[in-house]
Order: structure tokens, then C-alpha cells, then sequence
């Protein structure tokens, strides 16, 4: 999906001995959004520390990254050639000394005419070692052109960071609070930083809105900069909007081909935001020593989880797979009513939180249940740093059924919906019941409304406050329905399940492992006996996973597991929740 950027100019930081102003350029393209206020001085350490751990966000990837070897083959290359002339010149006799070796084939040519017949041999094999890579590499070009890509990627990020940050941060201006949102790299984490207006002792104008802000590498080493000692200014350049001419001195047009799957994680995980959740409270000690605990044990093998074992009005136990330890939390506190165990993975992020640990008054945990999304809400007193986190340990298939996020939870006409929306866009923020109230309509009819345009990307949900709030994530629309499946057997799947044709479930449990099976329905008779085996980290088996379907006996799981498979293990995970 492309985006088109438009900067009049770069952001900057400008510190001095008794101020720094902090100048963030907005997209010229987008509807004008601008702020202006200064930062009270006992609030400047906590927006540093704040917004240096979104920095860490936008930066987390923890994908496995294959070595870039380009540097030594180049090396290898020049070693080997002048270890050839040596032995050519061993071969004929010929003292040669090390700044020599350049015309050393001259004089072997001059000194035997015979070799010139045998480098001709050689450059012939050479050629036919050329014409062979280039067969292997055409069709390694149709069978993994994806995985080219990532490679290239993979180099731009090692060679220029500034040209990585593939979608800068979103900044938000509200009546009564401003804030970022940011989504990593890996697409497994999401970070959002809110500032309400009592953190600044002065505001001289802001127009509510949404807009992309300039970002570079080089402002972050500028926030480290920040002291409680000199007046902090932040502004959303107005200035910005005054011109939108491309023959500026200043003009920046960005055009960045975003892949759908980033835009999907984003949409996910902000989604599963106003989802019911379990909440606990942790002490800011409780989250340092569950930060310690991971910093001292590196795992070698899986399952890489941790499980939170919660009982009403008894201390939070977390357990770490795969040693099986458990850390208890006394300071904490578990707001439920039933005993329930909640396993989570994409734990190796949460070293994002340990520069709060000191700053912050509490952490609220919301875990949506096993495998899914959960956020850490760190409360620095009037700024609130939330890192949602995927739940799975990396965007693929281990994630299981998270593509079911974006499903549609009720149907509500178009017509009710425009009404809701353009309720909450006059406000800017309400609740559900606020907005029931003033609409006349019912509480779950405008979850439901507001639920379909947090999956578009208009609406975001204030889990601080509990608060639905009106954010244009694009300035153009985003195509939901192309972004909700990654594949038509996702799509399938779904329809599966739900037209009830899932029957007879049964989990086993075997070794650390999870084999699921049950009946599918076809749509032209016949039934599907679909088996699903799940490691310890919800990965899928291919030795234990099969299907009697012709997608399967095809490719198998090659791929991607077929139709069936996928409405096995979304029906299994509908049921789990439920």
C-alpha cells in the first residue's frame, strides 16, 4: 500500500543553556493539525524518558536476522585471486613480493606462454559457472522473490536507518490531550504516549486532528538532551500548512510502499484494544524483576511463554517456560473474580518498559487471553505510555487465529454507522454509553459501529480512560475489506466457521503439545477430518497436521496450512474465549 508523505522542512530540536524547543513538521497533506505549549518543568524528564521508549518501539525487531556476509565475500574474493598468483608462482619458480602480485600474470605469461592456455581453461569454467548461477538465481527470483525483498530491507536498515522507518509516527491533537502512536518494524509491537494538558504550563493554540510528523534517527539523540532545568516548547509546526509548494527550498515528498501485512498488525492490535480483557495492576519493583528475571536466563529452545496464574485476592504468579520458574508478586493486585491461567508470548519486548520502571507510579496489565494481544499502560502521572504487544513471537502462522480481530462483531447498517461516527468526530472523544445516550440508541449497537471504523483505522480506543476517540490513521481511506486476509484460505475459513459446519472438537494434550481435530462439513457433501498439531509455542507440526482435502495433499503445509486447518484453529480459539 503506498503512502505519499508531503514535509515543508525537517523536524528539529534546537537546546540552548535555558530552553529547548521541540519543532515536530506535519504532513502538508493532511488536514491542518497544529499544537504550541510549553512543558512544565517537573513534567520534561518524564516525556524524555517517555518518548525515548517509543523511540525503542519503532525500532524493536526481533525477527531473526540472517548475517550480512557481503564484506567478507568481497574480502574472500581478493584473497583468493592473490592466493592463485602465488601458487602460479610457486608452479614456475618466481620470487614475487607482496606489492607485485598486481602484474603477476604479465610476467607468468611472458615467463611460460603455456599458462595462457590454461587461464583460458579456467575463465571458460568460469563462464559456465556464471550461466549455471544465472539459471539457479532466475529461478530462485519466481520461488522467493519475497525473500529477496526482505533481504534488500534488511541491508537498508543496516546501511541507512533514516530511510527504514517505513511509516513515521502518528501524532493526534485532541481538546484535552495529545498523543503519538508508533507500530515497530517486526509488526508485533504498538506503542502510544499521551500527554492531557496539565503537563504544560502554557498553550498558546492547537487545532484538533490527526497528522503524520516528520521523524529522523537524529531526534532522538536531541531528546536525550531534555532537563527540567530549561523550558521544553513542543510544537506541531503550524507553519507547515502555509505552503505546499514542491519547488521550496525546504519541500520533502516521502513515498513509502508500506507491505499489507504491517498495516494489518497495526490494525489488529488497535482493534484489540476495546476488547474485554483481565486486568491487573503491577507494582513498578514487580515489572523490574520480571524485566531482571529475562535479562539473567536466555532460552535455548522452546516454548518461549510466559503464563500468568491468577486467583481473586491471592498474590499474581508469573511462570517462565521453558524452565518452569515462577516469580510472585505480592505488590500486585488481580481485579477478577475467577481463577484463570493466561499464556502470552513476545515477552523479549517488554525490555521496552525499563526505562519507566523508575518513572513510573503503577503499570495496569490488560491480557485479552491466551495468544492474543495484551498492553502494559505505564502511569507516569498525567502521561500514560502504552505498549501493546501482538501476543505471538513473530506475524506468522504461530499467531494462530489473530486474523479473527478484524472480523465484523455485529451488523449495523451504514446508515448508523455514518451517524455514530460523525457524533464522535464532533466531540472528538466519548464513550459508548455517552454516545447511546445522545443518539438514542443502544450501548452494543455503538460498540459494534465504532468497532467496524477502529478496524478502518478512523477510530482509536482510549484504554486509559475507557474512551473512544476519532484518529484518521491515513489520509486516505484504507481498503478493509483487501487488508482483513492475508490469503483467500483466511477468508475461507472464516466463512467455515461461521457457518457452523465445525462439529465434534477435541483437544488432546500430549508432551508439551496440542493436537486438535474435529469434522468440517463440505458444501458438496462429504466431511473434512482435519488434525492440527501445536508445540509448546503454538507453532504448527507438519509431521502431526493433516487433512484429506486436495489443497493439503497438494502442498501439505508447506505454504500455508489449508482452509480447514485455519477453521479448525479459529473455531478452537472462538472457543476458548468464549
Amino acid at each position: 500500500m503506498l503512502f505519499d508523505y508531503r514535509y515543508l522542512g525537517a523536524s528539529t530540536i534546537k537546546n540552548s543553556a535555558n530552553e529547548a524547543q521541540m519543532s515536530f513538521v506535519p504532513d502538508a497533506s493532511r488536514t491542518p493539525t497544529f499544537f504550541r505549549g510549553r512543558i512544565s518543568a517537573e513534567r520534561t524528564v518524564l516525556f524524555r524518558e517517555a518518548i525515548s521508549a517509543l523511540h525503542q518501539v519503532v525500532l524493536d525487531d526481533q525477527r531473526y536476522a540472517v548475517p550480512d556476509r557481503t564484506e567478507y565475500l568481497l574480502w574472500r574474493k581478493e584473497q583468493d585471486l592473490i592466493e592463485f598468483q602465488r601458487f602460479l608462482a610457486d608452479e614456475l619458480g618466481i620470487k614475487i613480493e607482496d606489492k607485485d602480485l598486481s602484474n603477476l600474470q604479465d610476467r607468468v605469461a611472458a615467463k611460460n606462454a603455456g599458462i595462457k592456455g590454461q587461464l583460458k581453461g579456467l575463465f571458460v569454467q568460469r563462464r559456465d559457472y556464471e550461466d549455471e548461477l544465472k539459471d539457479v538465481m532466475k529461478k530462485i527470483d519466481r520461488k522467493h522473490f519475497w525473500s529477496a525483498v526482505n533481504k534488500y530491507y534488511s541491508w537498508l536498515y543496516k546501511a541507512n536507518k533514516a530511510a527504514w522507518y517505513v511509516l513515521d509516527p502518528v501524532i493526534t491533537v485532541h481538546p484535552d490531550t495529545l498523543f503519538f502512536e508508533c507500530f515497530s518494524m517486526d509488526e508485533a509491537s504498538y506503542g502510544k504516549l499521551s500527554l492531557n494538558y496539565s503537563n504544560f504550563d502554557e498553550i498558546d493554540e492547537f487545532e484538533c486532528g490527526t497528522t503524520n510528523i516528520d521523524y529522523s534517527v537524529d531526534l532522538y539523540n536531541e531528546f536525550q538532551k531534555l532537563r527540567d532545568y530549561r523550558t521544553t516548547e513542543l510544537e506541531v509546526d503550524p507553519s507547515g500548512f502555509t505552503v505546499k509548494t514542491e519547488h521550496e527550498e525546504d519541500f520533502k515528498e516521502v513515498k513509502i510502499d508500506l507491505p499489507d501485512t504491517w498495516i494489518r498488525g497495526f490494525l489488529q492490535v488497535s482493534t484489540s484494544m476495546s476488547l474485554p480483557a483481565t486486568k491487573i495492576r503491577l507494582d513498578p519493583l514487580d515489572v523490574h524483576a520480571l524485566c531482571l528475571f529475562l535479562r539473567k536466563h536466555k532460552e535455548l529452545t522452546g516454548p518461549r511463554s510466559i503464563r500468568f496464574k491468577l486467583k481473586p485476592g491471592e498474590p499474581v504468579v508469573v511462570s517462565f517456560d521453558p524452565w518452569n520458574k515462577t516469580l510472585v508478586f505480592p505488590r500486585s493486585t488481580y481485579f477478577g473474580d475467577k481463577e484463570q491461567e493466561i499464556r502470552v508470548w513476545g515477552r523479549r519486548r517488554l525490555h521496552i518498559l525499563e526505562r519507566l520502571i523508575p518513572i513510573a507510579k503503577y503499570f495496569d496489565l490488560h491480557l485479552l487471553g491466551t495468544g492474543l494481544p495484551y498492553f502494559f499502560i505505564a502511569n507516569l502521572g498525567g502521561l500514560n505510555f502504552t505498549l501493546g504487544l501482538s501476543g505471538w513471537s513473530s506475524n506468522n502462522f504461530s499467531g494462530g487465529a489473530n486474523f479473527d480481530l478484524l472480523a465484523p462483531r455485529d451488523q449495523v447498517t451504514l446508515g448508523t454507522k455514518a451517524l455514530v461516527f460523525s457524533e464522535l468526530k464532533s466531540r472528538w472523544y466519548a464513550s459508548a454509553e455517552d454516545l447511546a445516550k445522545a443518539l438514542n440508541l443502544d450501548t452494543t449497537t455503538v460498540s459494534s459501529a465504532l468497532t467496524a471504523y477502529m478496524q478502518a483505522g478512523r477510530v482509536v480506543y482510549d484504554l486509559s480512560n475507557n474512551l473512544y476517540r476519532a484518529r484518521e490513521l491515513s489520509r486516505d481511506p484504507l481498503p478493509v475489506d483487501a487488508l482483513r486476509f492475508s490469503s483467500p484460505k483466511e477468508a475461507e475459513a472464516v466463512e467455515i466457521v461461521n457457518q457452523g459446519r465445525v462439529s465434534n472438537l477435541e483437544v488432546n494434550h500430549d508432551e508439551g503439545n496440542i493436537e486438535i481435530s474435529g469434522s468440517i462439513r463440505g458444501t458438496r457433501g462429504g466431511n473434512y477430518r482435519p488434525v492440527l498439531t501445536l508445540n509448546g509455542d503454538g507453532r504448527i507440526i507438519p509431521e502431526g497436521t493433516r487433512c484429506n482435502c486436495e489443497a493439503f495433499f497438494k502442498s501439505k503445509v508447506l505454504n500455508a496450512p489449508c482452509a480447514h486447518l485455519l477453521a479448525l484453529r479459529l473455531h478452537h480459539s472462538r472457543s476458548e474465549r468464549a
